[in-house]
């Protein structure tokens, strides 16, 4: 009997509630004037609020490694899907500034758990040759959902109102959490579905991890050793600046593309699409590269590195010519190649985790994703401010170019996975 192929199942299964993760959070971007309308807030209120979830999901990302290393990726993110549910009904019924600012809080926290528990999943379920390629085809949900999210989302709101589009999103929210938890166990020998044959292909490069029930939560010297490990350090350094292009892009471009170009909401819904349909193609193409680079080379700075050195770089050449306000063509051409680059990577970033620390790799992408979560409120935040002074984009775009390439600097520099993987 040849061997099953239920680990692949187990990704669909995580690319669909990163699809749902995705559309529940990025829905405010294009619901937020409305909101501001009936709500009363200010352009500074609206940044506070796009700016909450961040908050929230720093806590909860970090704490969510250790959790999903202590209790397994199933308890965990069934828990967490719950949770980000009900903030997703309270967003319907918020009344007021303080309301939906803690609906938003809580999503962030809810959702937190979401990547390290993708993360993990992958640890235990995919050969390390197939570890790219799995992540990727499970993280190009993110543009995926952000591309058909504007659409549906726009839609929805033209056709009913934003508390009922929310109502809706609660619902689709909701009925994944059941097959998770009966399809889904946090060691493959004990799935029903897994057969031998398959077992042995996603054990071939050694041992099962330990079960999760003897990992304790991590001690002080593991923590420092996920903080001081260069490549590691690094990478978070660069996680960081792509969550602030991804949180820029996913809260404000429909913003601004509504204030410089004068577009309405359906026609922003569908200028949105071009970006991320780009970034979910490249963020695909790019992880399987990433593993086929490493099949043909065994070299991690060749396969994980130059990926990420060499995505960030476009993607800080693109934002700049934004900056000096071109046509809506050139501006949403320049948007694409700037996103898609940004988020090219997104596979490479997490398999570091994996391929350095593979049986804490939930624990260094929960710390990888306090940074993406920093950059979560930091970047609709101070975007909003900034908005605030001038009531112009342009410094915004020139600021995530800088950003952009101080990483490149630091990861040609520093990220060398396959010196550091033996003293991790």
């Amino acid at each position: 009997m040849g061997a099953t192929r239920f680990r692949w199942v187990v990704i669909f299964l995580l690319f669909a509630i990163t699809v749902v993760n995705y559309v529940d959070r990025a829905a405010i971007s294009y619901a937020i004037p409305l909101m501001e309308r009936d709500l009363g807030l200010s352009k500074a209120d609206a940044g506070t609020i796009l700016g909450a979830f961040g908050l929230g999901y720093a806590v909860t990302t970090l704490l969510g490694g250790f959790a999903v290393d202590r209790y397994g990726a199933r308890l965990v993110l069934t828990l967490a899907a719950v949770l980000w549910s009900i903030s997703i009904g309270l967003t319907a019924a918020a009344t007021g500034f303080f309301a939906l600012y803690a609906a938003r809080v809580l999503l962030g926290v809810s959702e937190g758990p979401n990547f390290p528990a993708l993360t993990g999943a992958v640890s235990r379920w995919l050969a390390p040759e197939e570890r790219a390629t799995a992540l990727g085809n499970a993280l190009v949900a993110v543009p995926i959902a952000l591309a058909i999210g504007g659409p549906i989302v726009t839609q929805l709101l033209g056709a009913l109102d934003w508390r009922w589009t929310f109502g809706v999103l609660f619902a689709l929210s909701i009925v994944w959490v059941p097959l998770w938890f009966l399809l889904f166990r946090d060691d493959p020998a004990q799935s029903p579905h897994v057969n031998a044959a398959e077992l042995s292909h996603i054990r071939e490069s050694g041992p099962a991890a330990p079960s999760h029930a003897l990992l304790k939560l991590p001690e002080g010297a593991v923590i420092r050793k996920l903080l001081t490990n260069r490549t590691l350090v690094v990478n978070y350094w660069a996680f960081f600046v792509f969550g602030y292009f991804l949180f820029f892009f996913m809260t404000w471009l429909p913003s601004y593309l509504e204030q410089v170009y004068k577009l309405n909401l359906a026609t922003v819904g569908l200028f949105t699409v071009l970006p991320w349909l780009t970034a979910a193609v490249a963020l695909w193409a790019l992880g399987r590269w990433s593993d086929h680079l490493l099949k043909t080379t065994g070299r991690l700075r060749i396969s994980r590195t130059y990926l990420i050195a060499g995505t960030q770089l476009i993607a800080a050449l693109a934002v700049i010519p934004v900056a000096f306000g071109p046509s809506l063509g050139v501006a949403i051409a320049c948007i694409t190649v700037a996103v898609a680059a940004s988020m090219g990577a997104n596979a490479a970033y997490y398999a570091v985790n994996v391929d350095i620390v593979p049986a804490r790799a939930a624990t260094a992408l929960g710390i990888m994703d306090f940074g993406f979560a920093i950059s979560g409120f930091l970047a609709p935040a101070l975007t909003g401010w900034v908005l605030g002074l001038r009531g112009s984009f342009a410094d915004c775009f020139l600021l995530m170019a800088v950003l952009a390439l101080s990483s490149v600097v630091l990861v040609l520099a520093f990220h060398h996975p396959d010196a550091d993987k033996e003293t991790a």
